[in-house]
């Protein structure tokens, strides 16, 4: 009789479980009442974009206060973000003066505007807090309030634009659009030459 009775228990638990997958009083519906996308403004681009570099850096930000030991105030965080630098040649800067073309020679003479190196894009799933040390007094404080992380970002977008700037990228990104336009003219009969913006 006991033993009936705790199978008739089990299966009576075992089918409430079930039910409630299938149809939960409590269960918790999620509603996007947000407008849908609205355009705002339109523009032609004339941007040939190059080149492009995947950058990484850890930061290593420390906060001390003055003459209070670390164990009590302050904070040490380490913050690793990625983020893409492109770089692009802006063919809207090109004028009358910027190209010769010569119909008896077949031969075309250009004079490129520098590259530009766009913002970095941060990858939002590839930055992190990755460790932090915090002082007692900040340890409180976070449980009451939330750490502005915007500073980070802030500091990543920096040192990755620096980085792009020393890793030689807008070189190679004149250096493709240079063999973009001599392939496509060379193509069409024509012998290319490029000169020096400052010429």
């Amino acid at each position: 009789m006991l033993v009936t009775s705790a199978v008739l228990t089990v299966v009576a638990v075992v089918a409430v479980l079930g039910l409630t997958k299938v149809w939960n009083p409590f269960g918790t519906d999620t509603v996007d009442r947000g407008q849908p996308a609205v355009l705002q403004s339109l523009r032609d681009l004339s941007q040939y974009h190059a080149s492009a570099g995947d950058y990484q850096v850890v930061l290593d930000i420390e906060k001390d206060v003055r003459y209070v030991p670390s164990a009590l105030a302050g904070q040490r965080t380490l913050f690793v973000a990625a983020g893409t630098v492109n770089a692009y040649v802006d063919f809207g800067r090109l004028t009358e003066e910027s190209m010769r073309i010569s119909q008896e020679n077949r031969t075309v003479e250009l004079t490129l505007p520098e590259p530009v190196l766009d913002k970095p894009n941060l990858h939002q799933d590839k930055c992190y807090v990755f460790a932090q040390e915090r002082g007692l007094f900040d340890r409180l404080a976070s449980l009451v309030e939330t750490q502005d992380q915007q500073p980070f970002y802030v500091a990543a977008e920096q040192k990755i634009a620096d980085a792009a700037k020393e890793s030689g990228l807008a070189e190679r990104a004149e250096d493709n659009t240079r063999k973009m336009l001599t392939g496509m003219l060379t193509a069409l009969g024509y012998q290319v030459t490029f000169r020096q913006a400052a010429d």
